[in-house]
């Protein structure tokens, strides 16, 4: 009988479902946005936006930490409303950005806070600098999407913030007259498209 016991285990063990991995959905380009702000001499507050980036999200609803989310764009795909803006934010005062500069999040862990809240923690790539920050996500929405050319896919959409340090990423020019920190809020949708 004791020695049944191991061949019980191994043959439960082969009958045993598998467990679900991540499922790929990829961003919806055209509704993911970035929308960062900071403080101006105290008497305005500048908004920025980085919109149309691409990425993917490698998501699995039952254990939500194995999941994990990837992001890029170019640097100079920032949008201030304001072309002396933008053309000051990509000079050696700031950016002094190349076309083919790159901002990149690749997560590197998930932690679940609430039903529908998490943290996920990643490495962000910024001005040719890289250091591990944190964003509060929250999962909107989950289920099919309900509108062509992507009907009935499944899809997912999050929102999450954090707060960076312009100093942290060698853009710290000007500061205490204009923020060090830059409040970050982004929203994107995701499908399973195979």
């Amino acid at each position: 009988m004791i020695r049944l016991a191991p061949l019980a285990l191994a043959a439960a063990l082969v009958a045993a479902p598998a467990f679900a991995a991540p499922e790929k959905f990829t961003i919806d380009s055209s509704h993911a946005q970035i929308v960062f702000t900071y403080n101006h001499l105290g008497y305005s507050t500048g908004y920025g936006m980085f919109s149309g980036f691409a990425g993917e999200v490698n998501y699995d609803s039952a254990e939500p930490t194995a999941s994990s989310v990837s992001v890029s764009f170019p640097a100079k795909s920032m949008l201030t409303g304001w072309q002396a803006r933008f053309e000051h934010f990509m000079s050696p005062d700031f950016f002094d950005a190349t076309d083919d500069e790159m901002v990149t999040f690749t997560s590197t862990a998930v932690e679940v806070t609430g039903e529908k809240t998490g943290k996920i923690t990643g490495d962000l790539t910024l001005n040719g600098v890289t250091k591990s920050v944190v964003l509060d996500a929250v999962l909107t929405t989950e289920g099919p999407y309900p509108l062509p050319p992507f009907e009935g896919k499944p899809a997912i959409g999050f929102n999450a913030t954090t707060t960076l340090l312009r100093s942290d990423y060698n853009l710290g020019n000007f500061a205490p007259f204009i923020s060090d920190e830059v409040q970050v809020e982004m929203s994107f949708e995701a499908m399973k498209l195979d």
